[in-house]
């Protein structure tokens, strides 16, 4: 078993965040796209990253998954497409697992730019009725994998989510947040779910059914 995680930014330290968070998954490979943009922040940013990840999934013949480790879930469709073992998009894999905890969810994006774009996915997959909000921190990718001020904002943010809007449960909506996942949870006293080990765990589960 071999699950590729790939992270399409080429920021190294989104990618040891991820690495550091998936340590209690085995099998678990996590890649930069170093032609990636530093941070995917925009629309552009994230199609920009579709052709050279698909490039990356090619190479990999050993993988028994991928993961795409990008809130966007670029290029989640083509890869599907191309690819002859299963691929999981964080977002997608996010959501499903919140709403498997709770009823509603809440989002927290990095920048408010993310939120239209996130918005138009979650109605494509059908799922805007169990959304209670999404905000935004209003930071760079980079910012959220290494600022020093990122978790007093995301207990903040996550707070607004919670009080104001009645999230039941928080989804990181970025996969450099996610070293801060366990301690927001203590935090904030509701269940938050980083999405790429959402992502992980699925591909694992999904691994191990096919093999019965």
């Amino acid at each position: 078993m071999s699950i590729i995680v790939i992270n399409p930014n080429s920021n190294d330290a989104v990618t040891e965040g991820l690495r550091a968070s998936l340590s209690a998954f085995p099998d678990v490979v996590c890649l930069t796209l170093s032609e990636g943009p530093f941070g995917i922040e925009s629309q552009r940013d994230s199609d920009s990253v579709i052709v050279p990840m698909l490039a990356l999934m090619k190479q990999r013949q050993d993988a028994s998954a991928f993961v795409i480790a990008c809130y966007s879930d670029p290029g989640i469709d083509a890869a599907k497409e191309m690819s002859p073992v299963p691929v999981f998009g964080i977002q997608e894999a996010g959501t499903a697992m919140a709403m498997c905890r709770t009823d509603t969810f809440g989002v927290i994006a990095i920048g408010q730019p993310s939120i239209l774009r996130h918005r138009k996915y979650m109605r494509r997959l059908g799922v805007l009725d169990r959304l209670a909000g999404e905000r935004a921190l209003n930071m760079s990718v980079d910012d959220t994998a290494r600022g020093a001020n990122t978790f007093e904002r995301m207990v903040e943010v996550g707070r607004e989510l919670i009080d104001k809007d009645g999230a039941e449960s928080l989804i990181l909506g970025c996969a450099g947040m996610a070293q801060h996942r366990a301690n927001l949870e203590k935090a904030l006293g509701v269940p938050v779910i980083d999405p790429t080990q959402a992502a992980v765990a699925m591909a694992h589960g999904t691994i191990l059914a096919s093999s019965l």
